[in-house]
């Protein structure tokens, strides 16, 4: 117990913080994020079905297996294949012959594509959507399927997992509608695998204004692109690639959305022009934001709480060519990453909207899915049609005190992950621009504090600025005067 109290204590950690300081790791610099390879949490994964390339099309990393270093892969030719990420990863010239080495699964779990899976249950489960209507359950260890879902009439889309109950889930689906699934209410065919049916279904979610009251013409399609379960675990947010709105559902009542977003349109010299689409939501870990990523090469961030007030800020500079390019947010919701049909990977800072993106390039093809890794910040991965999934990390010197984001310098930084030439299979990180000189950051002092209020409005209640500022110290003047107040918690101690 005494061995607790001296080393476990808070009032232990705290006097030690201030005795012996140590330096605090600053804001990585996402211009440093690197796909080379050779090393842990970096590399070029081939994603091949039976010996032949095919394209990735949904890539979601575990978020308990592997402590959370799992990536599962899923293509168009309906194979689904696990890599642990943690091991040294492929090269660009090697990832033909070296990347069954980090492989740790892979199974054939459709006959059609694959446009979106999902881990549950503690990552001991996996749903996979695909092009042939069904959604399918599989044990991950033995990829066993344990069961298939039946009630769309259309390609599945989009998949996710209630946050609390790991037993439901909702899907959304090229044929328009929204289904909500209990894994608790299967009953075995004939094959003895067990099959479900939805407990409750959304028809027309997304209809396109001018079709509402108009006949539907044949293989006219409003398909529902992204379904998303808020955190108070009762609201489903969904979007489609017609109507350009965010609709949000009360899953205890389907009739009518309780409130949606205003519609994208883009406005032309003879007036409001076409609607665009929407191709995938995000969310940060608080539900407290939510960006929705549209095809007139958006990204629009709504307030979580009051999306009906409209766009707080919006991210551009990539390309939304397709409805299979998403964007998502960084797990402690300070950046905001997106593929895009130029072949770069975009990555923005979510406090400064207007600063320029930190462009990632590398992929020879459109950069479709995305994802980050959950317990490495600076983990992430893309998927494009080059038939790859690029691993990008960052070095361990790159997490220096010294070195912050080029975001703050305002400056565009362009990572290179091709090699210059056959014999340089190494990436160059090559800056634009010459970095920033930095300054030695002012500490944040009642001092500094003081200097800001010259610039106050003279008509505050303090009367004048200089007032004010004379107020201020007059109420701060305990802290300003180290003679009346110790300054720091190193004055308690005696350190001889």
């Amino acid at each position: 117990m005494a061995n607790r109290c001296q080393y476990g204590s808070l009032f232990h950690a705290l006097s030690m913080r201030e005795v012996r300081p140590c330096k605090v790791r600053g804001r990585p610099n996402m211009g440093g994020l690197s796909s080379e390879g050779g090393s842990s949490g970096s590399g070029v994964l081939s994603v091949e079905s039976n010996g032949i390339s095919a394209p990735p099309l949904a890539v979601s990393y575990g978020k308990k297996k592997g402590d959370g270093h799992l990536l599962a892969v899923a293509d168009e030719e309906g194979f689904v294949s696990i890599f642990n990420t943690r091991l040294a990863l492929p090269t660009f010239m090697t990832t033909q012959f070296n990347t069954e080495k980090s492989k740790w699964k892979s199974w054939m779990a459709h006959t059609n594509a694959i446009f979106d899976i999902c881990w549950i249950q503690e990552d001991t489960r996996m749903l996979t959507a695909s092009g042939d209507q069904t959604i399918r359950l599989w044990d991950v260890e033995s990829h066993a399927a344990l069961g298939v879902m039946r009630g769309h009439s259309g390609s599945v889309k989009s998949l996710c997992a209630h946050p609390s109950n790991a037993e439901l889930f909702a899907s959304g689906s090229r044929d328009g509608s929204v289904a909500l699934w209990d894994l608790r209410t299967s009953t075995s065919n004939s094959t003895n695998e067990s099959s479900f049916r939805p407990v409750s279904c959304i028809k027309d979610t997304h209809v396109a204004p001018r079709c509402k009251n108009v006949r539907r013409r044949k293989g006219e399609t409003h398909s529902v692109t992204a379904v998303l379960y808020q955190q108070d675990e009762r609201i489903l947010a969904t979007s489609g690639a017609a109507d350009g709105i965010v609709k949000f559902w009360d899953t205890r009542k389907l009739k009518v959305p309780v409130v949606q977003t205003p519609p994208q349109q883009k406005e032309t010299a003879e007036g409001v022009g076409r609607i665009h689409g929407i191709a995938s939501l995000s969310q940060d870990p608080t539900s407290s934001r939510l960006i929705a990523s549209c095809t007139d090469s958006k990204i629009y961030m709504y307030d979580g709480a009051f999306p009906e007030r409209g766009v707080m800020s919006s991210f551009s500079g990539h390309v939304v060519g397709s409805f299979y390019i998403k964007a998502a947010f960084s797990p402690d919701g300070a950046h905001i990453i997106s593929g895009s049909t130029d072949s770069n990977v975009y990555v923005w800072q979510v406090e400064h909207p207007s600063s320029p993106p930190v462009v990632l390039e590398g992929h020879r093809g459109e950069v479709t899915a995305v994802d980050w890794c959950s317990t490495s910040y600076c983990k992430i991965a893309t998927s494009s049609d080059d038939c790859t999934v690029r691993i990008w990390s960052l070095k361990e010197h790159q997490f220096t005190r010294q070195q912050l984001p080029p975001l703050i310098c305002h400056r565009r930084h362009r990572v290179s992950a091709q090699p210059s030439s056959p014999s340089n299979a190494n990436l160059n990180i090559i800056p634009e621009t010459p970095p920033c000189k930095l300054s030695k950051p002012v500490a944040n002092t009642p001092t500094s504090v003081l200097d800001g209020l010259a610039e106050l409005d003279p008509n505050l209640p303090y009367g004048t600025a200089s007032g004010a500022k004379r107020n201020v110290r007059q109420a701060l003047s305990p802290v300003l005067d180290g003679r009346k107040r110790p300054r720091t918690i190193r004055d308690y101690f005696s350190l001889s």
